[in-house]
């Protein structure tokens, strides 16, 4: 299978807190991928630099191939990354 997404060292400090450490992970086409982790686990950080709003300290992120870090949030859309948010209903 071709591998779709790599991630490779991703990290991230906000000031004295690390809120993502060496973060690594390949996604196949054709494969689904869950993060899960309690409140303040460093989920959140980790998709927002994957999609470019959040300036990652360390890592690759790779789409096909391209090298997303550094790349503008908008840009980094147009080649298919997206995020949606959990929507609770009550």
């Amino acid at each position: 299978m071709t591998e779709l997404l790599q991630v490779q060292g991703l990290g991230k400090r906000f000031g004295g807190v690390q809120a993502v450490a060496d973060v690594g992970f390949t996604l196949r086409r054709g494969e689904v991928l869950a993060l899960i982790g309690p409140n303040g686990a460093g989920k959140s950080t980790t998709f927002n630099m994957l999609n470019g709003q959040l300036k990652a300290d360390s890592g690759s992120v790779r789409l096909n191939g391209t090298e997303l870090i550094g790349m503008l949030p908008r840009d980094i859309w147009r080649l298919g990354v997206g995020r949606t948010f959990q929507i609770a209903e009550t």
